[in-house]
């Protein structure tokens, strides 16, 4: 596949303990990403944050959380996240979690496999 150019970056802040049929919601939605021929995307977790509610989830010792904050990143052709952004919020709407979404413009300088 080649992508290069301008492109999109799309940004899904979930949380961890998010389930989406019994599966991790970041993992479903990679997964998706996956089959539906996506150039690429990255599951980062978060060592802390908080989101609408205003609860802090941390990963430090004395407060140790088991919904810590998720960050998946897609990137790919402008068209390509457009089809793809119906089906991750029918994902997200069925999941009944909180969640924040955000797409930019991106130059995509290299876009490249392992040989």
């Amino acid at each position: 596949m080649k992508v290069d150019g301008e492109g999109k970056l799309l940004r899904i802040f979930v949380g961890e303990s998010d389930k989406f049929h019994s599966k991790p919601l970041f993992e479903a939605i990679v997964e998706k990403a996956k089959e539906m021929g996506m150039a690429g995307s990255t599951v980062l977790r978060g060592i802390e944050g908080f989101g609408a509610n205003s609860r802090i989830h941390t990963a430090k010792i004395l407060r140790l959380s088991e919904d810590l904050p998720m960050l998946i990143e897609i990137v790919d052709s402008d068209e390509r996240i457009k089809e793809a952004l119906p089906v991750f919020e029918n994902m997200i709407n069925e999941s009944n979690c909180g969640v924040l979404m955000t797409l930019e413009r991106v130059e995509i300088i290299k876009y490249t496999s392992r040989k």
